[in-house]
């Protein structure tokens, strides 16, 4: 497996901590409750959002562990569901990052990038397919690396999180948001 430092290679303008958090003391215990089966597996090949990951028309599923099953319970009421998962390829002590497609290096809490302290990705799908029993989870698209860990599932709420005049100052967006 390629490590996090290997994945990511240095750019102009980029800084890193001087500690890296993967070595620090925790302050939180997260678990990982499932894992991801991708058809993505390698950072080249692998989508930058979901809607990159939609267009590809490629599927795939969350398989969550047997003692978190019973979580699903009401899950089969939601169109989309919000997956929170653990980037666990990305570096953790990368904090000012220079994207291949930008003008200037940004700090990485102004970027959607992988690679941060705590690389928890937020990715917003449409559900498929629910088999509780076997925790099985199809969703429409996924823009992660095959066997990336799930922290948790919720469901989307368009009325709560959908919020059409979020801007992006210098950036195009389309006139409304789609999960």
């Amino acid at each position: 497996m390629t490590g996090p430092h290997e994945m990511f290679e240095a750019r102009e303008g980029e800084q890193r901590l001087e500690q890296d958090p993967a070595t620090m003391t925790a302050d939180a215990g997260v678990v990982f409750i499932g894992r991801i089966a991708s058809p993505w597996v390698t950072r080249e090949n692998c989508p930058k959002n979901m809607r990159t990951a939609r267009e590809t028309g490629q599927p795939a599923v969350l398989t969550i562990d047997a003692p978190y099953r019973s979580g699903l319970q009401g899950l089969e009421r939601a169109s989309h569901v919000i997956i929170l998962s653990w980037l666990h390829h990305a570096p953790r002590n990368l904090i000012v990052q220079k994207p291949r497609h930008a003008a200037e290096a940004k700090g990485v809490f102004g970027l959607r990038s992988p690679a941060r302290p705590n690389p928890v990705g937020v990715h917003v799908a449409r559900l498929v397919g629910l088999d509780i029993a076997t925790g099985r989870i199809d969703i429409d698209a996924i823009d992660v690396l095959d066997g990336t860990p799930v922290i948790d599932i919720k469901p989307y709420f368009a009325s709560t999180d959908a919020i059409a005049e979020a801007t992006i100052e210098g950036r195009e967006e389309p006139d409304r948001i789609r999960p």
